[in-house]
């Protein structure tokens, strides 16, 4: 590390994920009163980068997204990592945890069309494109008549494709289109009370050494307890799920001053079939209720929805 650089974030290289940990320098620098110079951004190419012909769920997951980050900074080649949180394994790596969140953005979905300007008004049969499983589902619950194709690449990618009519739509996270300044590409906002979100969507994690007590240190002021305790529960009832990219699995929490309300839901990957849970807690017990919450939708769901083998997400 040279002399200049007191931090170095790692990160993937996609727009999106150098928007985020752009904000996060920004973040740094402002709450320790450096310049932002000081704070290097190591870009690194991950596995789920590079795979673009399959889902994710066929290669071995999300922590595809996050492998080679994790081991840059086991390796000391970096002190922290930036991640959309929805990317992050429930379960970290021995030596890594989770240091915190930014504050929220957005949690809904977005639907990107060449035109129609809500799920219903889509053609009959339409063409949606998604490498998202839950997205898919909750998209066929909704409209059973659509056909659900692989779509994967960055942002731009997607909104390219849409745009060319290679597919008739897509859906995407409006957090993302906010952050890279592409909001107005949304041909709508779906309500989260109609199409939840997955679990820590909009929430922009940084990952640390777990005993690197100076860096955890230098990332204290700019971390968001709300963010945090609203994930940790939703993270928490994923974990409980055993909930993979091969599971249709979405999460809500929302903390209001010293109570925390969620709302789950798993599904069939066709969207055929679901089931809902709700909970509400004390914020300081959000972890147990995430837990909870999770225990009574599986105790609900037929054995079946769940894969008995396959990757953690």
């Amino acid at each position: 590390m040279a002399a200049s650089h007191w931090l170095r974030i790692g990160t993937r290289g996609s727009p999106l994920a150098l928007a985020q940990t752009y904000e996060t320098r920004r973040l740094l620098a402002k709450a320790h009163g450096v310049p932002e110079e000081t704070v290097e951004v190591v870009v690194i190419r991950t596995t789920g980068d590079m795979i673009q012909d399959r889902a994710l769920s066929l290669a071995g997951g999300k922590g595809l997204f996050t492998l080679e980050l994790d081991n840059a900074m086991l390796e000391g080649r970096i002190d922290i990592a930036v991640h959309s949180s929805k990317d992050l394994p429930t379960a970290m790596p021995d030596g890594i945890c989770v240091a915190g969140f930014l504050p929220r953005e957005d949690v809904r979905d977005v639907l990107i069309t060449a035109g129609p300007t809500s799920l219903a008004e889509l053609p009959h049969g339409a063409n949606v494109g998604t490498a998202s499983l839950r997205r898919g589902a909750q998209v066929k619950r909704l409209r059973p008549d659509v056909r659900i194709s692989l779509l994967r690449g960055n942002v731009e990618t997607r909104l390219r494709k849409v745009q060319a009519g290679e597919y008739d739509a897509s859906l995407l996270a409006f957090a993302g289109l906010r952050r890279l300044g592409l909001a107005d590409k949304a041909a709508c906002v779906l309500n989260e009370d109609d199409f939840l979100p997955a679990v820590g969507q909009g929430a922009v994690g940084i990952t640390a050494r777990t005993h690197d007590a100076r860096t955890l240190v230098a990332l204290a002021p700019i971390l968001d307890a709300d963010t945090g305790d609203a994930v940790v529960a939703e993270r928490a009832f994923l974990r409980i799920l055993e909930g993979s990219c091969r599971t249709p699995i979405a999460g809500l929490a929302r903390v209001h001053g010293d109570r925390v309300s969620f709302k789950g839901m798993i599904l069939r990957p066709d969207g055929s079939e679901w089931r809902e849970i709700s909970d509400e807690s004390a914020r300081s017990e959000a972890l147990a209720m995430g837990e909870r919450a999770g225990h009574a939708l599986r105790a609900i769901t037929p054995p079946d929805f769940l894969p008995t083998e396959g990757p953690h997400a």
